[in-house]
């Protein structure tokens, strides 16, 4: 028989684990983890480190869009009605302003589309000098306001720009012959001019990662230039132009600054239509009917652009 001290002196000695986790018995419903206080703590940092870029986003966007919204449905006899949305779709005006809208930024995303295709080819793989140049010009080029590439554009085919005033030294006229800027054409050449760079930018960047060794491959073997743009590049550059495309797009349908600079007679887009609704008109309500349809338009270009990717794995 052990001696009583000898059964004490074991008794001292931890002999096993102490929790059931490290005996493996089973843990009792409902026991918080171990380190549940510290992953707690890891998601409060994360909230309050998400919460004041969404607490900014909500005062400077969601918060005066909602007011947008509320007053398109607020007729100026007070009350909530959905007589502005009635009276405003019914107008000719409109009516106009849409398919103008619409047409201008279609036909603008399409020439930005052609014209950034050729150009970024060029620039990418066709050597010459000054080609670096050129592409640090397109990313400066992003910078600029649109209403200066158009005050550049009026300075050269403007009444009394530089092509009207060649014209008439040389031929004696008492006038030149181009004025198509004051008509939609000439707001369709501003903004393809101005947008094409946003369409060469991730083409350069899609055509950057394609292996030039597969290009010269082709070319050893016979393929014409046609065919090798065909065939090895533009099924590279299709993601990036679909990108490019879309963004073109919705900044056409909202371009204001361009229309209102080149002075263009009878060319009334949304955002204009908005413009004199509310400044020139004072018609508030109509003004937010507007507004909200040219949000809910890009908005709904926007979605269809990321389902299309979504399901084509861009």
């Amino acid at each position: 028989m052990p001696s009583a001290s000898a059964i004490r002196h074991r008794s001292d000695v931890p002999t096993g684990p102490s929790s059931p986790q490290d005996t493996g018995a089973p843990v009792p419903a409902g026991t918080p983890p171990v380190q549940g206080g510290a992953a707690f703590g890891r998601r409060l940092s994360v909230s309050l480190r998400v919460l004041p870029p969404v607490v900014v986003m909500a005062l400077a966007f969601v918060y005066p869009l909602a007011l947008v919204v509320q007053q398109s449905f607020t007729p100026d006899e007070g009350g909530a009605s959905l007589a502005p949305y009635s009276e405003v779709f019914a107008s000719e005006s409109f009516r106009s302003a849409l398919a103008t809208t619409v047409w201008l930024a279609l036909g603008s995303t399409a020439g930005c589309l052609v014209l950034g295709f050729v150009l970024a080819l060029v620039i990418a793989f066709v050597p010459f000098p000054g080609a670096k140049a050129v592409a640090r010009f397109i990313d400066v080029f992003l910078s600029f306001p649109s209403f200066l590439i158009t005050l550049a554009l009026l300075f050269v085919y403007g009444t009394a720009g530089m092509a009207n005033g060649i014209w008439t030294g040389a031929t004696g006229a008492s006038d030149g012959p181009f004025h198509f800027l004051t008509t939609p054409w000439g707001v369709l050449l501003a903004e393809i001019t101005y947008f094409t760079p946003f369409v060469m930018r991730p083409l350069l960047a899609a055509f950057s990662q394609i292996d030039t060794a597969q290009l010269e491959a082709a070319s050893s073997l016979g393929a014409r230039p046609a065919r090798i743009v065909r065939r090895l590049i533009l099924p590279e550059a299709l993601p990036a132009l679909a990108a490019g495309g879309s963004l073109v797009l919705v900044m056409c349908l909202n371009e204001f600054g361009i229309v209102l600079f080149t002075g263009a007679k009878g060319v009334t887009t949304l955002p204009m239509l908005v413009y004199s609704k509310a400044i020139l008109e004072s018609d508030y309500p109509a003004a937010c009917v507007v507004a909200v349809v040219n949000v809910v338009i890009s908005v709904g270009l926007y979605g269809v652009y990321r389902g299309v990717s979504r399901r084509a794995g861009a």
